[in-house]
C-alpha cells in the first residue's frame, strides 16, 4: 500500500546517507568487474553474481536477477559495461515492484478499518520496540489517534522500553504485569481503542524464536482474542528484521512466515551496514512488501519504503 499520501515524502538525503556503506561496497566491486571490460559477457555476469551474493541479496534472488539481465543482453545483442548499473537498477526495481501487491493509499485503508490493527512480530534485538515507537510517532504526526499494546509480557524490560517510547511520542499504552497472558493484553488494547475511537492500534508481541509450534499457537491465540472485539483484526502483521544481520534475517523471515501470515516487512539498522541487499532478497524470496526501512537513530529516521528511491540511492555515484 502506498503511504506517501499520509506521511509525505521522506528526505532523499537521509536515504542516500543511510545506504552509503552498502552503496560503497557494491560500487567498489562493480567497478572492479567492469575495469578493462567493454561489454557484458558471461565472465562479467559471473562476477556480478558474486557481488550480489556478497551483498546479501540472497542466492535465489541473485539467480533471478542474473537471468533477467542475460535475457536483456541477448535481446539487445550488445550491452556495454557502462550500461550495467542502469540495467541492474531497472531489474531490481522491477522485482521490488512485483512484490508490492497492495497499491491502495494508506488513507483508503484507514478509512476502511477503524481501528486499523497492526500486530508486530520479530525476534529480540532487531529494533522492534524502537520501530513501534517511530511508527506511532508517524501516525500521530499525521493526525491519527494511536494506542500501543505491550503484549510482549515475557520481559519486563520490553514493557518498560515500550512505555518510554509511548510517553515520548505522547500516545496511550495498555500494559499488564510481566508474565501476564499476551492475548489478554491484546484484548484490553483493542477494547480501549474501540472505546476511545482510536484510528490505529499497534500490538507488540514476544520476540522469542522459540519452538515454532508454540510461536504459532501464541500468535494465533492473540489473533483470535483480538477478533472477539474487532472481527477483521489484525489488518496487518508486520515483521521487523535487522538489516545488519544479513543471512540471519532470511532465517528469521522463514520462521515467522511459517508461524503466521506476515503481510509486511520493516528492515532496520540499514545505516550501519554494507548488507542493505537483504531488503531486495527478503522481499523477493518471501513475496512480502517492504513497508518501512530504518536508516538512523532519530525518531524520524523510519522511512516509508519507496522502491525507486531505494534503488536510486543504492546506485547513486558518490
Amino acid at each position: 500500500m502506498a503511504l506517501f499520501g499520509l506521511f509525505g515524502k521522506d528526505k532523499k538525503e537521509k536515504l542516500d546517507k543511510g545506504l552509503e556503506k552498502t552503496r560503497t561496497s557494491v560500487f567498489d566491486k562493480l567497478n572492479r568487474i567492469v575495469f578493462s571490460k567493454s561489454k557484458v559477457d558471461s565472465d562479467v555476469l559471473d562476477e556480478l553474481e558474486e557481488v550480489l551474493i556478497a551483498s546479501d541479496v540472497g542466492v535465489e534472488t541473485t539467480v533471478r536477477i542474473i537471468e533477467r539481465i542475460e535475457q536483456r543482453v541477448k535481446s539487445e545483442k550488445y550491452v556495454g559495461t557502462e550500461e550495467l548499473n542502469e540495467l541492474l537498477r531497472d531489474t531490481i526495481a522491477s522485482l521490488l515492484e512485483e512484490n508490492n501487491a497492495d497499491k491502495r493509499d494508506e488513507s483508503e485503508v484507514l478509512a476502511e478499518f477503524k481501528p486499523y490493527v497492526i500486530m508486530v512480530v520479530g525476534v529480540n534485538g532487531v529494533g522492534k520496540t524502537t520501530t513501534i515507537g517511530k511508527l506511532a510517532n508517524k501516525y500521530k504526526n499525521a493526525g491519527k489517534k494511536v494506542i500501543i499494546g505491550a503484549a510482549d509480557t515475557f520481559r519486563a524490560a520490553a514493557i518498560d522500553q515500550l512505555q518510554i517510547w509511548a510517553d515520548r511520542v505522547g500516545v496511550q499504552m495498555i500494559r499488564q504485569n510481566m508474565g501476564s497472558d499476551p492475548a489478554s493484553v491484546a484484548f484490553d488494547t483493542i477494547q480501549a481503542a474501540v472505546k476511545a475511537d482510536a484510528d490505529v492500534v499497534i500490538i507488540d508481541t514476544a520476540g522469542r524464536l522459540h519452538n515454532k509450534v508454540n510461536l504459532m499457537n501464541e500468535l494465533s491465540k492473540i489473533k483470535r482474542v483480538m477478533q472477539k472485539v474487532v472481527e477483521t483484526a489484525p489488518h496487518e502483521v508486520m515483521l521487523i528484521i535487522d538489516g545488519s544481520t544479513g543471512q540471519n534475517a532470511y532465517e528469521q523471515a522463514k520462521q515467522f512466515t511459517k508461524a503466521t501470515d506476515v503481510t509486511s516487512l520493516s528492515v532496520t539498522k540499514l545505516d550501519g551496514t554494507a548488507k542493505g541487499g537483504v531488503v531486495i532478497g527478503v522481499s523477493d524470496q518471501f513475496k512480502i512488501p517492504v513497508r518501512y526501512i530504518g536508516i538512523g537513530e532519530g525518531i524520524d529516521d523510519l522511512q516509508v519504503f519507496n522502491r525507486r528511491e531505494f534503488v536510486d540511492s543504492l546506485f547513486k555515484k558518490n
